[in-house]
């Protein structure tokens, strides 16, 4: 299937299953990331811009280009834009967990509270929440249970992470050809994909494999069956 009718499909499946449930608006947790960065490309498309609600949860590890980034996307899709902080829940829980959070604790929790802000939105003003979850981390089980993977749809779920890419450069590509500017950062191209749940934490480091060998494993096990 080409490109093009890859992200077609995921645009319509997107407003089809919103418009099928009642929502006209959509809340997105934007980490300056590949994954939401398009999810938030397909929602603009997919609703305009005044139905698209950016959500920026930075963690203590969160990186300042990953928040620059985030804050870029949304300037160049014309999206409004909210910030919440992680410290609340930190503090409250540390009391419960010995004195500290910490750990993998600590890693979930981050995932967790920033889908408690996310959802208190959806439900304050009835947005729906979409998820930015692709098919290689689903796959691995690389994800947080109550955190990212909450989520009424997932556009980019049947969707491998190398296939992600493709469609957010051939996004950018459409708009360089019609004069506007790209909306999806260079340098989300560029930096290693990252939870940023601890420190120097990569995605391909944790898992302990690169996306392109990890997606033609994963397409050689379940598209042609392969043990």
């Amino acid at each position: 299937m080409q490109t093009s009718e890859r992200y077609r499909l995921c645009v319509e499946a997107r407003r089809d299953y919103a418009g099928n449930a009642g929502f006209a608006d959509v809340v997105i947790g934007l980490s300056g990331g590949m994954d939401s960065s398009i999810v938030a490309v397909m929602s603009v498309d997919a609703f305009g811009a005044d139905h698209v609600h950016g959500v920026l949860l930075p963690g203590p590890y969160s990186s300042d280009h990953s928040f620059d980034d985030a804050r870029e996307l949304a300037d160049h899709l014309g999206i409004e834009t909210i910030c919440e902080p992680y410290e609340a829940f930190e503090r409250v829980l540390a009391r419960a967990c010995g004195g500290e959070l910490a750990g993998l604790a600590a890693e979930n929790t981050q995932a967790r509270c920033r889908m408690v802000c996310l959802m208190a939105l959806s439900n304050a003003h009835g947005w729906m929440l979409v998820n930015t979850g692709n098919k290689s981390e689903a796959m691995m089980g690389y994800s947080t249970l109550y955190g990212d993977t909450a989520g009424a749809f997932a556009p980019i779920g049947g969707l491998y992470k190398t296939d992600v890419y493709d469609l957010a450069r051939w996004r950018n590509e459409q708009a360089a050809s019609a004069g506007a500017v790209p909306p999806v950062p260079e340098r989300v191209f560029t930096k290693p994909p990252s939870a940023e749940l601890s420190p120097d934490q990569e995605d391909e480091k944790s898992m302990g494999i690169d996306y392109p060998t990890l997606d033609a494993l994963l397409r050689a096990h379940i598209e042609r069956g392969l043990d």
